[in-house]
């Protein structure tokens, strides 16, 4: 049987080559490290994580990555497997130790006797005589390649900037300052209820510290400038330009914390650090995306009680990141509209986030396998995590109503949003309302979506039976 081809060894492409040859079909798999190298990458592993090292919630019931989690669990995920199995303590999120994560993707992917990795550059579309083919190059595809496809879709990409969060070494960390706890003790997979590390701040505290990063040197590049920020992952200078209380009522919200200290004192802003490592020897700064200077961040983030003498593991970086205006080029199932059977996956299709990246793989790599067997398959439906987010992927706006030509079309997450709406039974003699109503609705969301995943993937499963 001819094998399938799949250009990129991030989390997408991990996802898909497991799961064509888990359909018993043969995988090449090319990844161009360490033959050439990323601004972003460290290491030659499959999977490497380069921003932050948590996977988010893990709430199946109440909220919508949760829920891809649990789909992609029930569809035989390689990266949830890997990422359950190198779990760090994280509340209610699931985080993993990046390390552990990618050596265990690795080396699954290297024992399957239908999987092959080529460690090479792909400079170009794949060869006509590549009949199925999957691109998962995400957002640091190499110039040649990203050319390749620009030329190919007859459209320029779009491109926006991600940033990376510094990293921080436990023993340098004032634990007479800071202390450990969850937001609202919440306890989540692997955790305790006191996961995160919060280093409180006073007003005059939170007000020093937004005008050192108004004031603060910024990494600039020219060729980029007009590109725009996703909103999931600002730089904490570019939440501070937006007004002095953004960042107090984003990830500096003090809300649910009570310092272990000072007890009857309320900090007025909270930064938190979560665990990135096994050992725990490393802590990384939760929604410190940042495009500062490096000079500039060590004097700033020194300013943070509690991290007064941190030593950085690793320091916030920028890199660009490159997508398709996918409802206007690939169809229901992520195949390119001019090609067939050349299909795209993970962020370059215009989702964002390491599940959603690992989800788009996996159903990119079940249409392919599906296809090279000469099965049909039934796209998720939309009421399911899967469906939600390949229907917004495949189907989303293409032009702005009040800017006609101009592509609407950005990067998203998976959210309830993006789900069908669904009416929710009112319990006998009680009316719902407000955070109550909101959360009867998502469980049944939820429940719904599961309900119809297991469906789906029991017709699939039901139909190769029959064959």
């Amino acid at each position: 049987m001819k094998p399938i081809h799949i250009i990129g060894g991030g989390l997408a492409g991990s996802e898909a080559a497991w799961q064509v040859a888990q359909a018993g079909v043969p995988v090449v798999l090319h990844e161009m490290r360490p033959v050439r190298g990323t601004d972003a990458h460290k290491t030659d592993g499959l999977a490497e994580l380069v921003c932050s090292n948590s996977f988010r919630s893990d709430d199946a019931e109440t909220n919508a990555v949760g829920v891809l989690h649990a789909e992609m669990r029930l569809a035989g995920s390689l990266i949830m497997s890997s990422g359950d199995a190198n779990q760090v303590p994280a509340g209610g999120a699931l985080a993993v130790d990046r390390e552990g994560f990618s050596e265990a993707v690795t080396e699954a992917l290297e024992a399957h006797p239908l999987i092959t990795i080529a460690r090479e550059e792909i400079t170009g579309l794949p060869p006509e005589e590549w009949d199925e083919a999957i691109i998962a190059t995400g957002p640091l595809t190499a110039p040649a390649l990203a050319e390749a496809i620009s030329a190919a879709t007859g459209s320029e990409s779009l491109a926006f900037f991600d940033a990376i969060a510094p990293i921080v070494h436990f023993d340098t960390i004032n634990l007479d300052i800071a202390w450990f706890q969850s937001r609202y003790d919440k306890v989540g997979p692997g955790g305790t209820g006191k996961d995160y590390i919060n280093c409180p701040m006073d007003k005059a505290q939170y007000e020093a510290f937004i005008q050192a990063l108004l004031d603060g040197g910024k990494t600039e590049f020219k060729e980029w400038e007009g590109t725009p920020y996703f909103d999931g992952c600002l730089p904490i200078e570019v939440m501070a330009e937006r007004g002095p209380e953004t960042l107090r009522h984003g990830p500096m919200k003090p809300m649910g914390l009570t310092n272990a200290h000072k007890p009857d004192e309320k900090p007025y802003a909270v930064v938190q650090l979560r665990q990135d490592n096994a050992l725990g020897t490393l802590y990384n700064m939760v929604g410190f995306q940042t495009k500062l200077k490096y000079g500039e961040q060590t004097h700033i983030f020194r300013m943070i009680p509690g991290l007064e003498t941190a030593e950085f593991a690793r320091l916030g970086g920028l890199h660009r990141n490159t997508y398709l205006n996918s409802p206007a080029l690939l169809d229901g199932t992520l195949q390119l509209k001019t090609r067939t059977g050349l299909r795209f996956a993970g962020q370059i299709t215009g989702c964002e986030g390491y599940v959603e990246s690992a989800a788009m793989g996996l159903i990119a790599g079940r249409f392919a396998a599906a296809a090279r067997l000469g099965r049909p398959l039934t796209p998720p439906p939309a009421t399911t995590a899967f469906g939600a987010l390949l229907n917004h992927i495949t189907g989303g706006h293409i032009l702005s109503e009040d800017e006609p030509g101009k592509r609407s079309f950005q990067p998203m997450n998976v959210n309830f949003g993006l789900f069908p709406p669904i009416e929710v039974p009112k319990p006998e003699g009680k009316r719902l309302r407000g955070k109550e109503k909101t959360l009867a609705k998502k469980r049944a969301m939820s429940a719904r979506a599961l309900a119809d995943c297991k469906a789906w993937l029991e017709g699939a499963a039901a139909e190769i039976a029959a064959e």
